[in-house]
């Protein structure tokens, strides 16, 4: 993961295609793990949706476009996004693993959720569902 971010990077810089620079800002810490760059980047796409949302609410569709834009360069480093059947089996299956029987296991499962499907779900809405099927 690290590696293929650091030949985007290079490639965007030689192109000098400022929308794809991604900088080390933790110059000195411990390197993140692949699970934490799939986060960070998760986290990143879900800030950009959020901007994109309010930049259309405000009638600002130029900066709407910006923010899908970078969205569309970030999911390029995530792996391929499990639909909703996919997601639902997945959840149904960590439930089953779990052995969750209601509502208070929902930290069991979606730390499960988590640990196997980093950056190939949005757990805010899957967290939705194991909810609505614990309870």
């Amino acid at each position: 993961m690290r590696g293929k971010i650091a030949e985007s990077l290079k490639s965007a810089m030689k192109a000098q295609d400022k929308r794809r620079y991604i900088a080390n800002r933790g110059a000195g810490k411990e390197p993140a793990s692949d699970d934490e760059i799939l986060q960070i980047l998760a986290k990143m796409v879900k800030q950009r949706e959020e901007s994109a949302k309010a930049f259309d609410d405000g009638k600002r569709p130029e900066l709407a476009a910006q923010e899908r834009d970078e969205m569309a360069i970030i999911r390029d480093f995530l792996p391929t996004q499990l639909g909703p059947a996919e997601t639902e089996t997945a959840i149904r299956a960590a439930i089953a693993e779990t052995g969750a029987s209601g509502v208070k296991d929902m930290g069991k499962v979606m730390a499960v959720l988590k640990e196997k499907y980093a950056g190939q779900m949005d757990f805010s809405k899957a967290s939705g569902i194991v909810k609505g099927l614990l309870q």
